[in-house]
């Protein structure tokens, strides 16, 4: 039996974790890439412990995740004033369940694009792939067409991954109903200098909008305010609409708003995917983060479950089918394993955004305050904690 041979669509974090874990389980593994220079978009994210475990699956140790991030705890979650809605203790109990990783977005990619050409991966930029053939686990291969320097390519392979993200060409090659939609929400980011800033995870509700910031090393702070407005907005000055959306918000608010330099500010506007996939997998093809499950950010598990599924098509499809298992049951396992919990976690972060960032002014806020203020914050961590207790399969 000849070597495995893996086409990965996408080389953001998802991809180039599952490149990785195929390339280590001994596929020649190709990395297609749309943009040239293989540069990451984003600015920050937090982790959460079952983010940490997939990191910890894929080969980082502690000083690796030391140098990739800044280890730090939730605090629950405040009003516009700063005042606490639901205040989270830091205590030994539920200090695991409450502990975040927050992480540069561009760090964590430079590293994991290190580990996949380290583990033998090609990643090739400036390949737009424009068709995907899904093939038949056990018959014809799939194929892969994509456009570089003016020239179309085809590639066959045993495995297509489809890791493009919320506007993927696999998806809407393979499941052409299923399409991302608008949230009703849009969010500027932003990396600042911490500058005495507070060394926890932050997060404000107020009307329509919500504000956090997490330190993401011993010097950066990332900072987003993510806010309801109309699709495709464009504003004259971005740094004085952030001010204005959030003005009379807690004054350190404003204070990161003003450290923020304006080449430094985006803002992109929100898109899920309500519902998700109805297969992870199709043919010899399997989706993995935003191009199968894309959820609002309101829980703030996007990356770690695009890491989770990466350490998945390792443990359930790469490891088993390299050792002779037919790939067909592979990815029907790899399916059974990561929908139903994906599912789980994007209605979750649907209803979150109902009670929290999406909630219009007046009375509902009052209410709402009021009833979370009735909750004791070790309650809701505890409630939380099964969904950060993650484990790789073996």
């Amino acid at each position: 039996m000849g070597e495995s041979t893996a086409t990965v669509v996408g080389g953001g974090i998802a991809g180039l974790a599952a490149a990785t874990v195929l390339a280590r389980a001994g596929w020649a593994t190709v990395v297609l890439e749309g943009r040239p220079d293989l540069s990451e978009a984003g600015a920050g994210v937090a982790l959460p412990r079952n983010g940490v475990t997939a990191l910890r699956a894929l080969g980082f140790d502690d000083e690796l995740i030391g140098r990739t991030g800044y280890r730090t705890v939730l605090t629950g979650f405040r009003d516009r004033s700063g005042r606490p809605i639901l205040a989270v203790p830091n205590s030994p109990d539920i200090r695991p369940t409450i502990t975040v990783l927050g992480v540069h977005r561009q760090r964590l990619h430079s590293t994991l694009l290190r580990m996949a050409r380290h583990a033998g991966a090609e990643v090739l930029g400036g390949a737009r792939v424009t068709a995907v053939r899904p093939g038949v686990p056990g018959g014809r291969r799939a194929t892969v067409a994509w456009r570089a320097e003016g020239t179309e390519r085809t590639a066959e392979s045993d495995l297509v991954v489809g890791a493009d993200g919320m506007w993927s060409t696999v998806r809407s090659e393979l499941f052409p109903q299923a399409r991302a939609r608008y949230s009703g929400s849009t969010s500027w980011r932003a990396i600042i200098p911490k500058n005495g800033f507070d060394d926890r995870l932050l997060e404000y509700w107020g009307p329509g909008a919500e504000f956090g910031a997490i330190p993401v090393s011993d010097t950066e702070l990332y900072w987003y305010g993510y806010f309801r407005h109309p699709e495709g907005a464009v504003f004259d000055d971005e740094p004085a609409a952030a001010r204005a959306r959030f003005s009379g918000w807690a004054p350190e608010i404003a204070e990161q708003i003003a450290a923020t330099a304006p080449e430094n500010l985006m803002r992109h506007d929100v898109h899920h995917l309500p519902g998700g996939l109805p297969s992870y997998a199709r043919g010899r093809a399997v989706m993995v983060g935003d191009a199968a499950h894309a959820a609002l950010p309101t829980m703030g598990q996007g990356v770690s479950t695009a890491l989770e599924d990466a350490v998945c098509v390792g443990a359930l499809i790469g490891a088993p089918v390299a050792r002779g298992r037919d790939l067909g049951p592979a990815l029907a396992a790899f399916d059974a394993d990561r929908r139903p919990r994906c599912r789980a976690i994007t209605r979750q972060s649907a209803l979150i955004a109902r009670i929290g960032a999406d909630l219009g002014g007046g009375l509902p806020q009052k209410v709402r305050n009021a009833g979370f203020r009735l909750i004791p914050g070790r309650t809701l961590a505890r409630a939380g904690a099964p969904l950060v207790q993650w484990t790789p399969p073996a």
